[in-house]
């Protein structure tokens, strides 16, 4: 039996993170006019959900400084939802100007990943997204909480699942819609991944509950078909596999979105994903950016491409299949 007849095939919820999650750690500042067009071509391709900037500080984060002018200038794909990160009651109040879909609030999981990421305390970022939900229950706009360095923590290692089920649990009763697990580090392993998954699947089946993970140490798709062994069907991921933590040591980029896609289908799972649409993309990064990028499809081009056999053996070939006949 093979592994495509062992797991069933099924939906699967693609989230494209690169316009946010990517650019932000890109050296060169991506004009607004490319961002949007990004996206739009992004949004075109299938994506269930695109992740569009950010409403921090421009002087934290200027690389998503024209977060309005983006938003204001996209193009709405019917069945996409567009997202953006939301840090504080100041950034909810600028991205409800923008008519977001969903509101994705960020904290660690990790005190110490927290504190150099955000520069304040775990229970002090719990009580500032408390007033961000407060303040967007009311409304139409989704609430998303990613939990950074939920499998592990650079300073710290791991970070106890009771830890993470207790921050999921609280955001729950707050009334979010989705909890997403963040690899932010590329630490977590393929039964790490099965057995947190499980857990939080059986504690929390109300909530959406999606999965992001960095191939740091090359074990994102094998930490993919790890947590779909479990039944998660969302998952972000990074055109081109743009993207990092800068306060993650050694911590590279997202889970490449074409090689994700590329997996999934031959598994026999439906992403609803235009995979050569995406490669393309991937390769009109480069110039964007001003280097290669991660993903290994765009290199080797997908399974089923076949290649001719090199004229110069031909004729070795020729013989070889007499003989056998």
């Amino acid at each position: 039996m093979t592994l495509q007849q062992q797991l069933p095939a099924g939906r699967i919820y693609m989230q494209e993170v690169c316009p946010r999650d990517g650019l932000q750690n890109e050296a060169v500042f991506v004009e607004t006019q490319d961002k949007i067009a990004l996206i739009d071509r992004l949004s075109a391709c299938g994506f269930a959900k695109v992740e569009v900037t950010s409403f921090t500080s421009p002087k934290a984060i200027p690389a998503l400084k024209d977060a309005e002018a983006v938003m204001h200038g996209i193009r709405r794909e019917k069945g996409v939802e567009y997202s953006v990160l939301v840090p504080n009651l100041r950034g909810a109040e600028r991205a409800m100007a923008c008519r977001i879909d969903e509101a994705n609030l960020v904290m660690s999981a990790s005190e110490s990943h927290n504190n150099t990421n955000l520069r304040m305390s775990r229970e002090a970022s719990f009580s500032q997204l408390t007033q961000v939900i407060h303040e967007l229950n009311n409304t139409p706009v989704a609430i998303n909480v990613s939990l950074s360095a939920a499998f592990g923590c650079p300073f710290e290692g791991d970070v106890p699942q009771n830890t993470i089920l207790n921050f999921v649990d609280r955001f729950a009763n707050l009334g979010v819609r989705g909890v997403t697990l963040c690899d932010t580090t590329g630490m977590a392993f393929p039964v790490q991944v099965s057995t947190l998954s499980r857990m939080v699947k059986q504690h929390f089946p109300h909530l959406e509950i999606t999965l992001h993970f960095h191939d740091t140490r090359g074990l994102a798709l094998a930490n993919t078909v790890a947590a779909l062994s479990e039944g998660i069907d969302r998952f972000d991921s990074s055109a081109g596999g743009l993207g990092g933590c800068p306060y993650a040591p050694g911590a590279s980029g997202n889970v490449c979105s074409e090689d994700m896609v590329h997996m999934l289908e031959l598994m026999g799972y439906q992403t609803n994903v235009d995979l050569p649409a995406l490669l393309d993309i991937s390769r009109d990064l480069e110039p964007l950016i001003g280097h290669k990028v991660h993903g290994a499809v765009v290199k080797a081009g997908q399974r089923s491409e076949l290649h001719q056999i090199p004229a110069s053996l031909e004729q070795n070939f020729d013989c070889f299949r007499k003989t056998e006949s």
